[in-house]
């Protein structure tokens, strides 16, 4: 994802946000984004998003932040010590899940 002046835009997921209202929920920013023509790798990044509501869109850059500091360190532990793979995020939870919860998150 683009942060930086000298990256390209289209690869930023800012632009994509800035129809929405907060409070919101994960599925509003995932719909947003869809809505503005975002590339499927920042709608998956969104879905993967770890709260179900943000109140704010700080609240959502935040997390976004704390997950590109985990990705570019190779996988930082988490808050309660366990290490996780962060690769496959999401598909895990899908194939892994117990019977009759297959939804993604």
């Amino acid at each position: 994802m683009a942060f930086g002046t000298a990256e390209d835009p289209g690869l930023s997921i800012t632009p994509h946000l800035d129809s929405v209202d907060y409070p919101s929920t994960r599925e509003e920013l995932v719909e947003a984004a869809e809505d503005s023509e975002a590339p499927v790798s920042i709608i998956n990044v969104l879905k993967c998003l770890p709260r179900t509501e943000y109140a704010s869109r700080e609240d959502v850059m935040r997390d976004l932040a704390e997950a590109a500091r985990r990705f570019a360190r190779g996988g930082l532990q988490d808050d309660d010590g366990v290490r996780r793979d962060r690769r496959n995020i999401g598909r895990d939870l899908v194939e892994n899940a117990p019977e009759g919860s297959t939804r993604h998150p």
